[in-house]
């Protein structure tokens, strides 16, 4: 028996037959916190957890401390989907940012419940999710022009037609912002996913609750298997192997730490992948959304078609 379930039944021992607790109060069904991968909900592998407290010192969940080998499985589920989500349309991509979007204000409450528990006051925890949704709303809005904004015509003195236009650099690892919990992975998602590519996102550990709800609201939301996956611990420990993975196209990296910023950039060259530095420490801003964002993760192909005479 794993330690999550052990903590799980020592607290159920102490509820009598009738559902009541020995003070006679009902106990609360805690909700469990798992990775998502592929499109499931597993335990990390290793079995390892770290406890959640409020600010009262007062227990939150258990989170699953991610491993290696459970980044490892989410690299290998993005590859498999990432051909073909991007083989989809630029107008099916913006319907599902949509719908994803359309389940997360369904679920505004509970997001707003999850942020205020993590230290938010009320105010601030209903911005950041109704900037979440509107974040959600704007990237979907782009799925289907940024293409025609980037994409060029160019001038060459043979007889060809010369043609260069955004392509998706694949699968990408990212390091969410550690001082939100929602708004900054949605931030971080949404323009990487509606140019065609597949991300493995580490979630803030600071407030990682938001996270795997989120993960939940991607799963009803047509979003294929293995697009989004979403890891719970600490960075201290995956940062290396988000930058070093020979799998991995892209590396985005939010945060100002200037070590871990040197370590991103020297072990992504081991393979000459892309790393992305975003030092912003307000991602509420409006700056924090444009369509370069989507770009950042585009390579461009170009294309000579001959004239026929």
């Amino acid at each position: 028996m794993d330690q999550i379930e052990k903590t799980k039944t020592e607290e159920q021992s102490k509820v009598h037959s009738n559902g009541q607790s020995s003070k006679g109060k009902r106990l609360d069904v805690m909700k469990t916190y798992k990775l998502f991968i592929d499109g499931k909900f597993p335990r990390t592998e290793s079995g390892r957890y770290y406890v959640l407290n409020n600010s009262e010192g007062e227990l939150l969940a258990n989170i699953c401390q991610s491993s290696r080998k459970d980044f490892r499985e989410a690299i290998v589920a993005a590859r498999k989907a990432q051909h073909g989500w991007a083989s989809k349309s630029a107008y099916n991509k913006g319907q599902i940012l949509y719908r994803i979007a359309e389940m997360l204000e369904s679920r505004r409450a509970q997001f707003i419940d999850e942020l205020i528990s993590q230290g938010y006051s009320s105010a601030s925890a209903q911005a950041e999710v109704n900037l979440s949704v509107d974040r959600l709303v704007y990237y979907a809005g782009w799925s289907d022009k940024y293409q025609q904004v980037f994409s060029s015509v160019n001038p060459v003195e043979s007889s060809h037609f010369n043609f260069s236009v955004p392509e998706p650099t694949g699968v990408v690892a990212i390091l969410s912002p550690e001082e939100y919990g929602l708004i900054g992975i949605i931030s971080a998602i949404a323009p990487a996913i509606v140019g065609g590519n597949t991300v493995v996102i580490l979630a803030s550990a600071e407030k990682p609750l938001s996270s795997i709800t989120f993960a939940e609201v991607l799963h009803s939301s047509d979003v294929p298997a293995g697009v989004v996956n979403i890891l719970t611990g600490y960075r201290s420990e995956l940062l290396p192997h988000f930058a070093n993975h020979m799998d991995v196209n892209a590396v985005v990296y939010c945060g100002n730490n200037a070590a871990e910023i040197t370590s991103i950039q020297e072990l992504a060259s081991l393979n000459v992948k892309r790393p992305l530095i975003y030092t912003e420490n307000n991602w509420m801003k409006e700056e924090s959304q444009n369509p370069y964002r989507i770009m950042d993760l585009q390579e461009i192909k170009t294309t000579w078609h001959p004239i026929g005479q």
